[in-house]
């Protein structure tokens, strides 16, 4: 067996590129289930190159710190294989996801697809070197699939959880980038390698660590570029204060209508009489019905696959999550498809919701408290678990004060 050694800063570097990729692909997939088919088609497939991609670049990243006492190269097909399967595997993975009900058990079964993809990955790539021979151990194949599967599972449940908010995505992100790096050096723990003895360079085209230093530094560098794109719009990014919009059509004056005494329609004024005359008995004539506020809407949310529906009397605030928000009622945190806006036009008619920050839209019957600061404000939620305060901007303290009674 040849002595194998690594250089600590290509390990290091694996690592990066590992949580880079599962930082890109985790976050391009959050919001992607409530687009229209075509469009969830093109960021899925977007996901599983920067998933699948940073599989496969984490490998051999790796791979170009490996350091044995002999020369060797990798053949290029086998090379391209391994990389067209880890982008496979990933693709199928999260169609699982992103096409069907989510529950748990399909997002376990995307969790395992991966762990596997992962270890066939890495043994295809493995298998592409030339020069020497590399050999397995039966306890390093099963540590590497065992290791694969569990941690896999771990990170898409973790990245896949009911509010897929900014704190899944990094667990995720976290769990993700753990196990491509683990699983490759639990498999490396049990390889060794045989040098091939009197062989020569081979006929067949080979690539040269060089070359493939190249490729490598090529796709860890689209993959930044995923990260850097990502990573600028991943932070909570309130939705934009509304415009002044149009104020809902009131009820025109009632027009005069035919008298119900005469049948005459008294529509054409008379030009003499400058005021109207007063009545002492009410007339008989119907008015017209006073228009009718619409029904308090119930607001949709996300969860297990399914689209379900909450009183706004249950829900205690609602926060913009980019076009998106998250609603809490109780000890929930639920994701709904509608934006802050959307929500404050919604929900207007309900007479008990106030925004009180362009993030934020509370419901003033669950506030337990308000505390002044300065020139803004703090609301307190000492009754729902989710929730513990949200803030209220400066522009609108004293509209807030003026709906608590203060």
């Amino acid at each position: 067996m040849l002595d194998v050694s690594h250089n600590p800063l290509l390990v290091i570097a694996s690592l990066a590129v590992a949580l880079m990729a599962g930082f890109t692909g985790l976050s391009l997939t959050r919001g992607a289930s409530r687009l229209q088919p075509a469009q969830r088609k093109r960021v899925v497939a977007m996901s599983a190159v920067a998933l699948g991609g940073g599989i496969w670049s984490m490998h051999f990243v790796a791979m170009l710190g490996l350091q044995l006492p002999v020369a060797f190269f990798y053949d290029a097909l086998i090379t391209l294989i391994s990389a067209l399967l880890a982008i496979l595997v990933t693709g199928i993975a999260l169609l699982l996801l992103h096409f069907g009900p989510r529950t748990a058990f399909r997002v376990s079964l995307a969790g395992a697809i991966v762990g596997v993809g992962i270890v066939a990955m890495h043994y295809t790539g493995m298998s592409g070197i030339e020069m020497c021979t590399p050999v397995y151990t039966v306890h390093g194949i099963v540590l590497a699939l065992i290791a694969s599967i569990l941690l896999c599972i771990g990170a898409f449940r973790l990245a896949y959880d009911d509010t897929r908010g900014p704190r899944s995505i990094l667990l995720g992100t976290f769990g993700f980038g753990m196990s491509v790096f683990v699983v490759h050096f639990a498999a490396m723990a049990g390889t060794g390698f045989v040098e091939v003895a009197g062989t020569a360079l081979p006929a067949r085209p080979v690539i040269s660590n060089e070359v493939l230093a190249f490729g490598v530094t090529l796709a860890a560098f689209v993959i930044s570029g995923g990260f850097l794109l990502t990573g600028a719009t991943f932070g909570e990014t309130p939705a934009p204060e509304p415009t002044t919009a149009p104020l809902p059509p009131t009820a025109a004056p009632a027009q005069p209508g035919p008298d119900a005494a005469t049948g005459q329609s008294s529509a054409p004024p008379d030009p003499k009489p400058t005021q109207p005359l007063p009545t002492t008995e009410p007339q008989e004539a119907a008015e017209p019905p006073a228009p009718q506020d619409p029904p308090v809407a119930r607001v949709p949310y996300e969860k297990d696959g399914r689209t379900r529906f909450l009183a706004p009397s249950d829900i205690a605030a609602i926060r913009a999550e980019g076009h998106y928000t998250i609603v809490y009622s109780g000890s929930e945190r639920l994701f709904c498809p509608w934006s802050i806006a959307q929500a404050e036009d919604r929900l207007a008619s309900s007479g008990t919701f106030l925004r009180t920050h362009r993030s934020y839209l509370v419901n003033g019957a669950h506030v337990s408290a308000f505390e002044r600061k300065k020139d803004t404000g703090v609301l307190y939620f000492e009754t729902v678990e989710a929730l513990d305060k949200v803030p209220v901007a400066r522009a609108r303290l004293t509209d807030v004060r003026a709906r608590l009674g203060l």
